[in-house]
C-alpha cells in the first residue's frame, strides 16, 4: 500500500505519522496522481497547529506534481500519463498516491519539471493573483515585500522587478538580505534592528509605497500600514507570526485612506479558467527566465517533521520540496 503523511491530534510537527493508506480507482470528476514532489509551506504548519482547524484525523499539505495514473469517468482536462501540478484543493499532498478531482490540476509545459513544479505552484499562483490581480503592480510604482527571502517573497520579488517596479524587502538576517538582492530587491530593511517604516520612508523621500505584500502578520502589521502612501493598498495575505489583533476601520483614513485586503488564492482560483489564466501567467514568467524557482531544501516525505521544524524556526530560504 502507498504511505502518506497523516495527524490525528494538532501540535508541533511531532504529531505527523507515516502511515498506509488504501488508494483506489479515481471516481467520476477525479484522477489519480503518483507523485513526483510535494510541496512545503507556511499554511501547512497552520493546518498542523489547529490555527485553520481540519477534521481529524487528516493528511496534509495542498500542492505537488506527478504524473496521472488514471482518470474516472468525465475527465475530459487531462489524461493518464500526462505531467501535472497543483494547489489548492483537499489537503492530503503529503502523499505518495492519491486521487483528487481533475479539474485541480494544470498540465506542465516540457519546460518545467515536477520538482520545479512542486516547488512553485502554490507559491507562484500566489505571486501571480498579488502582484497582476489583488494589485496590478506597475512599472515605475515601489512595493514592500515582507519575508522577501522565503518562497513566495522570492519569486514576486524577482516577479516585481521584471514588471519594472522598485522593490523593497525585509529579511531578518545578512544571508537572507543577500539572497534577497540577487532575487530582484533594490532595497533591503532588516526588520529585527532596523524600523520598516521609517527605512522605507527614507527610501520613498517621505512618500511611502503603492502597495505592501506583508505574509507575516502580527508583528509586521503595524509597520506595513505605515509604510503606505496615501490611498495606498495594504495586502494581507498571511499569519507566519500570528493572526492580526483587531483593530478600527478608522486607522485606515487616518492613515491616509487605505485600501486593505485579505486575499486568498481559492478564491483567485475557484473558476478553472480563473487558474488556468493564473498559471499560464506564471508559468510564462518562469520560461521567459524571468522568474527563477530556487529550490533551497528538499527532505523526504517521510521526514516531514524536520522539514517543518526548519520551516518554522526560520532556517529556510526559497522553496523547499518533499519527495516521497
Amino acid at each position: 500500500m502507498p504511505f502518506a503523511i497523516r495527524f490525528h491530534q494538532t501540535g508541533g510537527p511531532e504529531v505527523l505519522r507515516w502511515e498506509d493508506v488504501a488508494v483506489g480507482e479515481p471516481g467520476p470528476g477525479e484522477a489519480r496522481v503518483r507523485h513526483e514532489a510535494v510541496g512545503l509551506n507556511y499554511i501547512d504548519t497552520y493546518h498542523r497547529g489547529g490555527l485553520y482547524p481540519l477534521p481529524l484525523p487528516s493528511g496534509l499539505g495542498t500542492e505537488a506534481a506527478g504524473i496521472v495514473e488514471a482518470v474516472g469517468s468525465g475527465v475530459s482536462e487531462i489524461k493518464p500519463g500526462d505531467r501535472v501540478a497543483y494547489a489548492g484543493g483537499v489537503v492530503g499532498a503529503y502523499s505518495e498516491v492519491r486521487c483528487l478531482p481533475a479539474q485541480l490540476l494544470v498540465e506542465l509545459p516540457d519546460a518545467i519539471s515536477t520538482r520545479s513544479a512542486a516547488a512553485m505552484m502554490l507559491q507562484g499562483l500566489t505571486s501571480a493573483y498579488l502582484l497582476r490581480h489583488t494589485y496590478r503592480v506597475m512599472a515605475g510604482e515601489t512595493v514592500l515585500i515582507h519575508a522577501a527571502a522565503g518562497g513566495v517573497g522570492l519569486i514576486a520579488c524577482q516577479w516585481a522587478k521584471a514588471l519594472g517596479a522598485t522593490v523593497i524587502g525585509t529579511v531578518s538576517s545578512q544571508a537572507k538580505g543577500e539572497l534577497a538582492r540577487q532575487n530582484g530587491c533594490d532595497h533591503v530593511i532588516f526588520y529585527t534592528r532596523e524600523d520598516v517604516a521609517k527605512r522605507v520612508r527614507e527610501l520613498t523621500a517621505g512618500e511611502g509605497v503603492a502597495v505592501v505584500y506583508d505574509g507575516v502578520g502580527k508583528d509586521t502589521f503595524a509597520g506595513s500600514i505605515d509604510s503606505l502612501r496615501a490611498r495606498g493598498m495594504m495586502v494581507s495575505f498571511g499569519n507566519a507570526s500570528g493572526p492580526v489583533a483587531p483593530f478600527s476601520p478608522l486607522l485606515l483614513a487616518q492613515k491616509g485612506s487605505l485600501f486593505l485586503t485579505r486575499p486568498t488564492l481559492a478564491h483567485y482560483s475557484a473558476k478553472r479558467d480563473d487558474l488556468l489564466a493564473l498559471a499560464n501567467e506564471l508559468f510564462a514568467v518562469v520560461v521567459a527566465g524571468k522568474v527563477k524557482i530556487a529550490i533551497n531544501q528538499s527532505y523526504a516525505l517521510s521526514d516531514a517533521a524536520s522539514a517543518h521544524r526548519d520551516l518554522e524556526a526560520r532556517k529556510t530560504t526559497g522553496s523547499t520540496i518533499l519527495l516521497p
